[in-house]
């Protein structure tokens, strides 16, 4: 008989009482932990080298590091990056070096590696070098961009996969039968396609499908059974669940998929894309500026009109804002998408510049100097030149410094 009991609210909060204390338990990440692969091996054996673990929010990687700690002999010390610095930095490795002297290990591991600055990075190099400190390192930012160098090049990079749906599902189903940690206690009526449901809003991330759970498990109004429909799952969920860190990595990588979709006349593709940034809150202007861009840069010659559209959509966003100015971008964004191409411009400026960098300050042609004084007129400025109109705009007269005569930039 199930026991019917009122929700009650854990002190710590489900993710974490579910959190896997075996690699066996660890979903998704096959491809770095699964049987025989390198980093199993090394955990199993307790020969752990230093690493990085970069992967999204909610793929596993404070739960591998949290295994580790339950694996290795060596001493574990944990930091956080948001709330930790130097001074917590400098008492793990006096500890270390205590440690070491005794032939003991320590293995440090701090979260949210990417947000410690370059001093405090530089003042962990050394000791990661000379191995007084086995460093495991977890980022959601790219290492290549927010680890230095030095230290990067010091450590193992793996990589996590953002979790699929039927890794969340099977995550949803051990939290609602486990007895002990989960919620396997209490009445709750949930069907199979509000589980799908919640694990495809969750993107991958374990740790937001299991907040949802609980708080609505937590807020249930029926005292002795709580209903889990789609709508609350979509209104807990709300905006929380788009991966969007607009000074993040994920921000270079949406906008670039929306230039690449415009780029390809992929309409359908680019209006996904668009949507997705300013539904997790992006700045309109800042998607108009890069439309502008667009416009010349990809448009160009193959159709002038294209700048003047993407100009008026940036003027029409700075009059009336979001949410209203969403559908003058998506215009915006399907006429750039449908527009013919031309990147000659782009290439033909990218020639020019790189004769520039190549040949330095080469000499203005003297006929085509300006002269506005009499020792200019002596020198030769503007002798020779002539004068387009008279012409009829036909004449044959070299406007390049002699260095480049008959370079061509344009087809």
């Amino acid at each position: 008989m199930t026991d019917k009991r009122r929700p009650v609210k854990h002190l710590t909060p489900l993710a974490d009482r579910m959190r896997p204390k075996s690699l066996q338990d660890l979903l998704g990440q096959d491809e770095i932990v699964g049987e025989g692969k390198l980093l199993r091996q090394a955990i199993e054996s307790d020969q752990l080298p230093s690493m990085l673990l970069w992967g999204p929010p909610g793929s596993g990687k404070t739960t591998l590091a949290s295994i580790i700690a339950g694996e290795t002999r060596a001493e574990f010390r944990a930091l956080s990056a948001v709330s930790s610095g130097l001074k917590d930095l400098r008492e793990v490795i006096t500890d270390a070096q205590r440690n070491s002297a005794q032939d003991k290990r320590t293995v440090l591991f701090i979260d949210e590696i990417h947000r410690w600055n370059k001093a405090q990075q530089d003042a962990l190099l050394p000791y990661v070098e000379k191995a007084v400190v086995v460093l495991i390192g977890a980022t959601t930012e790219n290492p290549s961009f927010e680890v230095r160098g030095a230290l990067l090049s010091r450590c193992r990079v793996f990589v996590l996969r953002q979790l699929g749906e039927s890794d969340i599902a099977r995550i949803i189903d051990r939290a609602l039968a486990d007895k002990e940690n989960g919620l396997g206690g209490l009445d709750i009526s949930l069907g199979r396609g509000e589980v799908l449901l919640m694990a495809r809003m969750s993107n991958g991330d374990a740790r937001a499908a299991l907040n949802v759970l609980e708080y609505i498990t937590v807020t249930g109004a029926n005292s002795t059974c709580v209903t889990i429909t789609e709508a609350a799952i979509k209104e807990a969920f709300q905006k929380s669940h788009l991966l969007y860190d607009k000074d993040g990595e994920e921000h270079y990588n949406i906008i670039s998929a929306l230039h690449k979709a415009m780029r390809g006349s992929d309409a359908n593709a680019a209006l996904y894309w668009l949507a997705r940034m300013l539904e997790a809150g992006e700045d309109p202007l800042y998607v108009a500026r890069r439309l502008i861009r667009f416009a010349s840069e990809d448009v160009g010659l193959a159709n002038s009109r294209a700048l003047e559209q993407a100009v008026a959509a940036y003027q029409a966003c700075m009059f009336i804002g979001m949410p209203e100015c969403n559908v003058i971008l998506a215009q915006a964004v399907v006429y750039m998408a449908k527009c013919n191409k031309s990147n000659e411009l782009y290439t033909a400026y990218n020639q020019a510049a790189s004769d520039v960098r190549e040949y330095g300050n080469l000499p203005v042609p003297l006929h085509i100097r300006n002269a506005p004084t009499r020792l200019m007129k002596d020198l030769g400025y503007a002798k020779g030149y002539k004068y387009s109109p008279d012409h009829d705009y036909k004449e044959e007269q070299e406007y390049l410094p002699p260095r480049l005569q008959g370079r061509r930039y344009l087809k």
